[in-house]
C-alpha cells in the first residue's frame, strides 16, 4: 500500500475552522495573532506512517487517517529550524486495487475514490463535486460560515478555499504543471516516466532553494498478487541528480543503515521541552556523502561528468533488473533482503571515489 501526503500551505488558500490557530506559533492567521501554546497535533507524516501502520488496505488508512484529525486534529510547528509556519494536509492512498484522493482543512474532509485516469495532489485542494466520503459535518459547517448556500451543487475545492478554482489546471503552479505532465503521458505512463516528471523542474515539482524537494519516490503495484510491489526510493534531494533504488518487501530485510538518520534518544530535541531549541544533524550516511557529490557537480569540476554517468549507468542496470522480475515473475528472496542496502553501498561508492579524487 502507498500514502503520499501533500502539504496544503496555510497562507490564504484554504479556510478551515479557527482550531487551526491553535497552533500557529504567534503568526497572524485572520489578522489575529495567537500565543504559543502547548496543545500537540499530528503532523501529516505521522498520520502516514500510522495509516500504513494500521491499515492493510486504502480505504482503511483512510478511516486510520479521518479518525485521528478528528480526535486529535492536524498541525503543529511544520520545520524544525527556525521559520514557524503550519499547513494543512491532502494524502494519496493507493494499493493494488484502489486509489483514494483525501483532502483536508483543519477536522473537515473530503474524498474522492479514483476509477480512471490520472490525479495529482499540490499544494491547492482539488476535490470538486465528486466526493465519495466526507466528514458528516463538513457541508454543515460551510453554511454556518456562509461559504455555502446548501442549494447549489457542494464543490469542496471551491467551498474551501481563497484562491479561485476553476482554473487550477490551466494556471502556472505545481499542480497545474504536473496536471500537464500526467496528461501528456497519459495512457503510456511507466516508472520512467513518473521519475523524468520528478525530476522536472520548470514545473516546480523538483523544488530547489529553502524548500528543496528532500526525497523523492515511484512505486509498481501491479494488480497481479503474483507479482512483487517495486518502491523506489531516492533517500536523498534533488531527484535529477540522484539515483533511484529499489526496494521489495520481503522477510527478513536486512537494515538500511546507510539511509537511516542518527537517533538521540532523549536528547532528541522533539522529547526535549521546549521544543525544537537546537537542530541536531539528522543525515544519515548516503545523504552526506550525496551533499558532497552535489558540490562537485555544482562547481562543473571536470570530474562530475564521470560520477554523473557512473549514477545513471547504476540506475538503468536496477531498472533492467526489476523490469526482469516482473517479465519472469521469480523473485530471488535471499538476494531481495539486501537489495536496497546494497543499491546505498553502490552508490556511495560512486560518490567516495570521486569525491577522493
Amino acid at each position: 500500500m502507498l500514502l503520499f501526503s501533500v502539504a496544503q500551505l496555510g497562507y490564504g488558500e484554504q479556510k478551515w475552522e479557527p482550531m487551526s490557530m491553535e497552533f500557529a506559533l504567534g503568526m497572524k492567521l485572520f489578522g489575529e495573532e495567537k500565543k504559543f501554546v502547548t496543545k500537540r497535533h499530528y503532523w501529516a507524516w505521522t498520520l502516514s506512517g500510522l495509516g500504513l501502520e494500521r491499515a492493510d488496505t486504502a480505504e482503511k488508512a483512510l478511516d486510520v487517517i479521518v479518525d485521528l484529525l478528528e480526535k486529535y486534529g492536524q498541525g503543529g510547528n511544520c520545520s524544525e529550524g527556525g521559520m514557524a509556519f503550519s499547513y494543512h494536509n491532502s494524502f494519496l492512498i493507493a494499493d493494488r486495487n484502489e486509489a483514494w484522493i483525501l483532502e483536508t482543512a483543519g477536522k473537515y474532509w473530503a474524498a474522492e475514490k479514483v476509477h480512471e485516469g490520472v490525479r495529482n495532489i499540490s499544494n491547492q485542494l482539488s476535490i470538486t463535486t465528486k466526493i465519495d466520503r466526507e466528514h458528516p459535518d463538513m457541508r454543515n459547517y460551510a453554511k454556518q460560515k456562509g461559504w455555502w448556500d446548501g442549494k447549489k451543487e457542494f464543490d469542496f475545492a471551491a467551498t474551501y478555499s481563497y484562491i479561485d478554482t476553476t482554473k487550477m489546471t490551466v494556471s502556472p503552479g505545481r499542480y497545474c504543471e504536473g496536471y500537464k505532465l500526467l496528461n501528456k503521458h497519459k495512457g503510456n505512463i511507466t516508472f520512467e516516466t513518473m521519475m523524468e516528471i520528478l525530476r522536472d523542474k520548470p514545473s516546480g515539482i523538483n523544488m530547489e532553494g529553502e524548500f528543496l524537494t528532500t526525497a523523492s519516490m515511484v512505486s509498481i503495484l501491479p494488480q497481479d498478487s503474483n507479482l512483487p510491489c517495486i518502491h523506489f526510493f531516492t533517500g536523498t534531494p534533488d531527484p535529477e541528480r540522484s539515483v533511484f533504488k529499489p526496494f521489495i518487501f520481503v522477510p527478513n530485510i536486512s537494515q538500511l543503515l546507510d539511509t537511516s538518520s542518527p537517533t538521540f534518544e532523549l536528547e532528541d530535541p522533539v522529547k526535549k521541552k521546549p521544543h525544537f531549541k537546537i537542530k541536531p544533524d539528522r543525515r544519515h550516511p548516503l545523504y552526506q556523502e550525496h551533499q558532497q557529490a552535489l558540490e562537485i557537480i555544482d562547481n562543473k569540476e571536470e570530474r562530475a561528468k564521470t560520477m554523473l554517468d557512473n549514477m545513471k549507468k547504476l540506475e538503468k542496470e536496477l531498472f533492467k533488473e526489476m523490469e526482469s522480475i516482473l517479465q519472469n515473475k521469480h523473485l530471488d528472496v535471499d538476494k531481495i533482503v539486501n537489495l536496497f542496502p546494497q543499491c546505498a553501498k553502490n552508490e556511495i561508492r560512486i560518490y567516495k571515489s570521486n569525491n577522493s579524487s
